[in-house]
C-alpha cells in the first residue's frame, strides 16, 4: 500500500506500508531509489497494525520491492503497476 504526498515542486514523500499480519519478521523496502539496498529503508511496526517507512523522492518513476529478513523479495500486493526486470521477475512501480 502506498501513500504519496507532495513535498514541494520537485519531490514527494512516499509512505510504503504493509499489514504486519501479511509477513512475519522484519521487512525493508528497496528499489532503484536506494540502490536495492535492504538496509537502507527498514520498515517499522506501527500501532495501527502496519509496518511502514516514508521516503522522500524526486519526481519520477521508481521500481521497488519488499525484502524480508529471510531474503525473500516480493512486490507490493496493492500495486497493480509492475514491470519486468532483466531477471524476468516483476518489480512494483511508483510514480511521483
Amino acid at each position: 500500500m502506498l501513500k504519496i504526498q507532495s513535498a514541494g515542486d520537485t519531490t514527494a514523500k512516499v509512505t510504503f506500508a504493509l499489514p504486519t499480519a501479511e509477513v512475519a519478521g522484519n521487512v525493508s523496502v528497496l528499489g532503484d531509489f536506494n540502490g536495492w539496498d535492504p538496509s537502507a529503508h527498514p520498515m517499522k511496526k506501527r500501532s495501527n497494525g502496519t509496518r511502514s517507512v516514508t521516503v522522500e523522492l524526486p519526481n519520477g518513476e521508481y521500481r521497488f520491492k519488499y525484502c524480508t529478513e529471510a531474503g525473500e523479495w516480493f512486490c507490493d500486493p496493492q500495486v497493480a503497476d509492475v514491470v519486468y526486470n532483466e531477471f524476468n521477475t516483476a518489480d512494483s512501480v511508483v510514480r511521483v
